[in-house]
């Protein structure tokens, strides 16, 4: 069901993509959905007592275990639908965070996921139990029985939360070492950011030659997944990248998840070329890139990291829709129109990606003051190092690196460089994709 409409949607489409969450989380048979209205949500039961009766007796003559909201339930609405309807419920929040829990594959996926179950389970907890805080000893300084729970609780989770946390951070600085051994092979990294079951998946399969899941399912890649690829697009040079595929965001994301993710959406934060996914032929392909842009925003991504877009699933459009899309791509110089399962489009895409990356990689010579033992020792850390020689001026370097590279030692050794002529990366391949 869903209660209310947060956003202005169609509570329709918005239905139709919450029957699609309860269909991502395995196990659940949907019985039936519907849209109830909510001029104003019952403070105690969310709905209206006549609403509640009726949905309890379809409940009881479905036989009905579950019940999903789509939407924001508090701990005190919650607690009393299920003591009336004798059903576990389940709001929006809850769902999502379900899901995630049942897909996450690597350790620090999991870990992610539990630290977000806890800091919402710690605020809903400590909500539940406001109806005890009066009760207290007969000493006003005594705290009751009440207070005692809601410490102990409180005391209980933020001691896991501790522990999840220094697990994750041991996750995390392993992951800070495969960047650097990623680093010294510098190829630029390409994201793949876009609502959910946009296709980006579709997409990383088709170029990388992975196999990574690929659903028509919500959430179907939660665990960041990367592979080095050489893309070559006919008329153009084969250029190197790194190809990054992320997890699909949705509206109304929980913003724990937004917090407990951020380590792993870092890959975005990192991007030298963000690649906006999006499924042009679903009804509100503009809504959902509106929530995919507050995600990044809300995550801190730099606005100076290019971007493009590309409009998946073209091959879903009629011939006059298909039209009209192309026409409204054609007046942006960053839209690309195009299907990841068909191959159409990608050419003139992957061609603009290669344009955007060749000032990405670069190579200069520079030599350093023998007094300048950081500034060269940062160079080595970065990986950017080809060769060296010693001369009678200093240390004699050859080096290949990246723009923002460049621009992060210029920053923290001025004076020592200007920035230099990029020039084209010589190409590595370990996979190949040609159209």
């Amino acid at each position: 069901m869903r209660g209310g409409d947060r956003s202005g949607r169609d509570p329709r489409l918005a239905l139709e993509e919450a029957v699609s969450l309860a269909h991502a989380l395995p196990g659940l048979d949907v019985v039936g959905s519907d849209v109830v209205r909510l001029p104003k949500p019952h403070p105690g039961m969310l709905f209206g007592s006549g609403k509640v009766e009726e949905l309890r007796a379809l409940i009881e003559a479905e036989e009905i275990e579950l019940i999903l909201i789509d939407g924001s339930v508090s701990p005190v609405q919650q607690r009393n639908l299920e003591k009336a309807w004798k059903v576990k419920l389940l709001d929006r929040t809850s769902l999502i965070l379900e899901i995630f829990a049942d897909r996450a594959a690597t350790r620090e996926g999991v870990l992610q996921v539990d630290l977000a179950a806890l800091s919402y389970q710690r605020t809903r907890l400590v909500r539940a139990w406001t109806h005890l805080e009066r009760q207290r000893g007969g000493l006003g300084f005594v705290g009751g029985p009440g207070e005692t729970q809601i410490e102990a609780d409180r005391r209980a989770i933020d001691e896991q939360m501790v522990k999840l946390r220094r697990q994750l951070d041991r996750v995390v600085k392993t992951r800070e070492l495969h960047r650097a051994a990623r680093a010294k092979v510098p190829y630029p990294v390409v994201a793949l950011v876009g609502y959910t079951n946009a296709g980006k998946s579709t997409l990383f399969n088709r170029l990388t030659g992975a196999e990574v899941m690929a659903k028509d399912m919500l959430f179907a890649t939660l665990d960041p997944t990367m592979r080095a690829v050489t893309l070559s697009a006919k008329g153009t040079n084969p250029f190197d990248v790194i190809l990054s595929d992320t997890v699909g965001f949705i509206s109304d994301l929980p913003t724990q998840l937004v917090a407990a993710f951020r380590a792993t959406l870092e890959e975005v934060l990192d991007a030298d070329l963000i690649l906006h996914v999006r499924d042009i032929s679903h009804p509100e392909t503009e809504a959902q890139a509106q929530d995919v842009e507050s995600i990044l925003e809300a995550l801190g991504t730099d606005e100076s990291i290019p971007r493009l877009e590309l409009w998946n699933k073209v091959d879903r459009l009629d011939p006059a829709e298909a039209e009209a899309a192309a026409n409204r791509a054609a007046r942006r110089d960053d839209v690309y129109l195009g299907s990841a399962v068909t191959g159409q489009g990608l050419d003139a895409l992957l061609a603009r990606i290669g344009a955007e990356l060749s000032e990405v990689t670069e190579e200069t010579t520079l030599t350093l003051p023998f007094a300048e033992g950081r500034a060269r020792a940062w160079l080595h850390d970065q990986g950017a190092v080809l060769s060296e020689e010693v001369t009678e001026e200093g240390t004699r370097l050859s080096l290949r690196w990246t723009a923002r590279q460049a621009d992060r030692f210029a920053a923290s050794f001025p004076g020592l460089i200007d920035r230099p002529v990029p020039t084209p990366a010589p190409a590595a391949p370990p996979t190949r994709w040609e159209p």
